[in-house]
């Protein structure tokens, strides 16, 4: 679950993390190591300040998924990576357009 989150902060910092997401170091530190669990706002934040990189159907399936099918496109957690970056389907317009 939190493999691609751990890749990302070894290629980038931590600290860099936490700074794009509001947090203290410490804290993503905690995520890493499963002590402490990534809400689903954080998750959200998680996955535009990496780009796309790290979604939030990987960091949070059970919130996020629904029978392995992610809410916001119809897609599964593989079909989203394949996914062009940048490209939003519809239910994802209409989210970010209310949120």
């Amino acid at each position: 679950m939190l493999m691609k989150l751990k890749e990302f902060t070894s290629i980038n910092s931590q600290r860099l993390l936490a700074h794009k997401v509001g947090v203290h170091p410490s804290l993503v530190c905690q995520w890493l190591s499963g002590k402490t669990a990534i809400t689903a706002e954080k998750a959200i934040q998680i996955e535009r300040a990496t780009n796309g990189a790290v979604t939030r159907e990987e960091l949070r399936p059970d919130i996020f998924l629904r029978d392995g099918i992610s809410h916001r496109s119809g897609l599964r957690p593989a079909e989203l990576a394949s996914s062009p970056r940048g490209s939003t389907t519809p239910a994802r317009e209409n989210e970010e357009s209310h949120g």
